[in-house]
């Protein structure tokens, strides 16, 4: 970009379009004809800087930021990122009680759900709320820091049950849920759960269990 601003700007001089110094007379030498000079002079100064906001980097930054900030997937994905928005500080979240759950899972083939962070209080108020997320996830990141991908809603069967006697599935904004018997990894009671990726899509879709853009790869050791 700085070798084509120079060419435009010699082409300019060449037919007299912008006066050099040298080609003007010592009586020519305004005021005007300095800030033109002067004006140049900063161009030339600003295009490196410009190039390198273009650069390949710089690009695909804004361009994985855009992708993760898309709006408009689905109505559940908007109103989770709104109630969520906050924790994207974590210090925020664990300022307001949520309490580690689970270390970084990984899938059984491939992706993972990341570090589940609960708020106790809401695993066992047996609702579901779009607003109220059971547990934020984040994705161990190679600085140490964690980065919000997403939320599960949860909610125990057995909770689920004692409040709606006539029995069903538990739906969220018209999202059935998933059911998830006991024994199992996480050594709670059978609960049903839903995963809303609403910080990183997830090419198996918003509610799938397990996101190929999320991995436990740089989980700490302790």
């Amino acid at each position: 970009m700085q070798t084509s601003l120079r060419n435009s700007l010699a082409i300019q001089s060449k037919f007299g379009l912008i006066p050099s110094v040298a080609m003007l007379p010592r009586s020519r030498l305004s005021m005007s004809a300095i800030h033109r000079l002067a004006l140049v002079s900063i161009a030339l100064a600003i295009a490196p800087v410009v190039a390198a906001n273009d650069s390949p980097d710089a690009l695909q930054q804004g361009a994985h930021a855009s992708s993760a900030g898309k709006h408009g997937i689905s109505p559940l994905v908007d109103k989770v990122r709104v109630a969520t928005a906050r924790f994207l500080d974590i210090n925020v979240a664990l300022h307001e009680g949520w309490v580690q759950g689970t270390p970084c899972v990984s899938g059984p083939n491939s992706g993972a759900m990341g570090v589940h962070f609960i708020l106790p209080s809401r695993v066992s108020d047996g609702a579901l709320n779009a607003n109220e997320p059971e547990a934020l996830i984040y994705e161990p990141m190679p600085n140490g820091a964690l980065r919000l991908v997403g939320v599960e809603f949860i909610v125990l069967a057995g909770d689920w049950a004692s409040r709606h006697p006539g029995g069903g599935t538990p739906t969220l904004d018209g999202h059935l849920t998933h059911y998830v018997g006991e024994p199992n990894r996480y050594g709670l009671p059978a609960f049903y759960e839903l995963h809303v990726w609403a910080w990183e899509q997830n090419p198996n879709g918003s509610f799938a269990d397990w996101n190929t853009r999320v991995t436990c790869d740089s989980q700490s050791a302790g």
